[in-house]
């Protein structure tokens, strides 16, 4: 990239595709070409060929999707599967047909095993069934990796992925049916503390360990990676394995551990109950990110100090 590229943002309004422009912005890219969902339709292929064609960017940070939590994931794995595999067939179809080569596609760190070895390395790919709660979102994400890499290798473009651990951050999701854990804690403690109530009831054991990143951490770091030589990223972006990256931060934590900060953080005087007899899911999801590391990136935003950033943004959105 450099500062003339015009640079498409495809999901700009959403939790990553928001920071991503504000990371881009705060390092000097100003021709970012966004679109709304209402202004696009990323599943319609016919839509997305005429906004390439219309557009023509240089660069693609492809960050739009269908994302929720574990009930969503569980409730609605049609519309996941459906929904991401057309805007991720359109969007890299589309790139490619216009000359894009250079993209940044945004996976998940859900597209490995349910029990994989911990730390999570990028070879771990494929190894052994998926969690089935989110098994359509996984596969759907796994599709992607694959067009990136196919392209790579027949067309000699520049795409490669990142799989980003668990995400939260201004603009987050907090609606009760389809938000993730740490936003949906967030708002269970606040209304909690609103109400004046002395208990609050969450899913499952709490004894799954999960690793969260600040969205504009992980930003920072897609676009560390897409600023990197060539010859530098040529160790992940090769014709041998597919084009991958971790991005995380090296640490997790259990469930219950993570409420207990967001109880503490929200000021809620509440006890914790918790329903054994909802699921968990995936036992531990920590990644290893030496790759990322070994490229020049760490993250600068504790857990604590991003939660007390996100609560702060919620107030602000929800009065």
């Amino acid at each position: 990239m450099n500062p003339d590229s015009r640079i498409y943002v495809a999901g700009h309004t959403g939790l990553a595709g928001s920071a991503l422009v504000r990371a881009l912005r705060a390092v000097g890219f100003n021709q970012i070409i966004a679109r709304t969902h209402g202004e696009l339709e990323l599943t319609d292929a016919q839509a997305t060929a005429d906004f390439f064609q219309s557009e023509r960017p240089d660069v693609v940070f492809l960050a739009a999707g269908r994302v929720g939590g574990i009930l969503a994931n569980n409730g609605y794995p049609a519309e996941f599967i459906y929904e991401n595999l057309a805007i991720e067939t359109n969007v890299i179809h589309e790139a490619w047909r216009v000359g894009v080569k250079q993209m940044l596609f945004l996976g998940s760190s859900c597209i490995y095993p349910r029990d994989c070895p911990q730390p999570i390395r990028e070879e771990y790919l494929l190894s052994g069934p998926l969690e089935p709660t989110n098994r359509a979102y996984a596969v759907a994400k796994i599709a992607g990796i694959e067009m990136c890499w196919s392209h790579n290798r027949q067309y000699g473009t520049h795409y490669f992925c990142v799989m980003p651990t668990n995400l939260y951050g201004p603009g987050d999701n907090y609606d009760p049916q389809s938000s993730h854990v740490l936003p949906a804690l967030i708002r269970r403690f606040h209304e909690a503390k609103v109400r004046g109530d002395r208990k609050v009831v969450l899913w499952g054991t709490g004894m799954p360990r999960r690793e969260f990143l600040y969205s504009d951490d992980m930003a920072a770091a897609c676009v560390h990676l897409m600023r990197l030589p060539k010859d530098k990223l040529a160790t992940v972006v090769n014709p041998e394995a597919p084009p991958m990256v971790n991005v995380g931060c090296g640490e997790d934590q259990t469930i219950r551990e993570l409420a207990g900060i967001v109880r503490r953080v929200v000021g809620a005087d509440v006890e914790i109950e918790w329903d054994t007899s909802k699921p968990d899911g995936t036992p531990r999801k920590q990644l290893d990110i030496g790759k990322l590391t070994a490229l020049g990136w760490r993250q600068t935003v504790g857990l604590e100090e991003g939660i007390r950033k996100t609560y702060e943004d919620f107030k602000a959105a929800n009065g």
